[in-house]
């Protein structure tokens, strides 16, 4: 049987956006999520990081490209806001791309765009 990664902290998380998603419903754009995602993580004490920079090392340098995660929270697992109708395979490679520059194990994409809340994980 296999164990799920940061289980708990990925339920409270995933919990969050579904009381923004049931009180806001699909159709705002992406920033007005993330601010209401801030509003419950703050009310439930959720430690959080918002629009955190990863810079890329290259053998001895670091690359001019910056990422920036929407939020890193309990300082270990991405979460990238999405409001558009369905996950896409460029927002996994996304989320993949932070994992290797976070070494974290988990992202979340959270989809507000569509009558129902979609989540996907991806492990690393």
């Amino acid at each position: 049987m296999t164990s799920i990664v940061h289980k708990e902290k990925s339920y409270q998380i995933i919990g969050a956006c579904m009381e923004v998603h049931n009180n806001l419903g699909p159709g705002f754009l992406e920033i007005v999520y993330k601010d209401a995602l801030e509003y419950e993580f703050k009310k439930a004490g959720i430690e959080y990081e918002r629009e955190k920079l990863y810079e890329v090392n290259y053998k001895d340098i670091i690359l001019p490209h910056q990422f920036f995660a929407d939020f890193v929270v309990f300082d270990r697992i991405i979460l990238e806001v999405k409001e558009t109708s369905g996950i896409d395979k460029s927002f996994v490679s996304h989320a993949l791309n932070y994992l290797a520059v976070s070494k974290n194990k988990l992202a979340l994409i959270i989809n507000f765009g569509e009558q129902k809340l979609n989540y996907k994980r991806i492990i690393k």
